[in-house]
């Protein structure tokens, strides 16, 4: 059990108790795998012409990154191989995740899915989801007569 020490006339983080009471309900014991799961940040930016989606995904080779759209459902999946693999060694803090992750985010009907395209550098995945052309409206003159 987690005792938190708060300030005296200081209300508790909500999402630092949120996050301490995940923690022990969920446990390596109850849950194996969940230690090594792992949630990559994600940027989503709009503009006129595109939605762009930014996936920090630090130490991870292009070859292990999978990008998938089904059904209007765009979904960023792989996996972040650890780089521990020596018994000789002792590890004395292991703070960096690794493990399989999954993201997946519903497009708007605006996307052209047949012109979506991707890029992988310094490890930011760039997913770049054109807008279809939006129908104009057509202006049609009056004839006098």
């Amino acid at each position: 059990m987690t005792i938190a020490k708060t300030e005296k006339n200081k209300a508790p983080n909500p999402w630092e108790y949120m996050e301490n009471k995940l923690r022990n309900f969920i446990n390596e014991e109850d849950w194996p795998g969940y230690k090594g799961s792992w949630i990559p940040p994600v940027d989503i930016i709009e503009n006129d012409e595109a939605i762009m989606v930014k996936a920090e995904l630090p130490g991870i080779k292009k070859d292990d990154i999978q990008l998938k759209i089904h059904d209007g459902i765009l979904t960023i999946s792989g996996q972040k191989k650890s780089e521990n693999n020596n018994e000789k060694e002792k590890i004395y803090r292991n703070e960096r995740m690794y493990g399989p992750f999954c993201r997946s985010f519903s497009l708007p009907t605006t996307v052209d899915a047949g012109k979506i395209k991707a890029s992988y550098k310094n490890g930011i995945l760039t997913v770049n989801l054109p807008k279809v052309e939006a129908v104009k409206p057509k202006e049609i003159p009056i004839e006098v007569g």
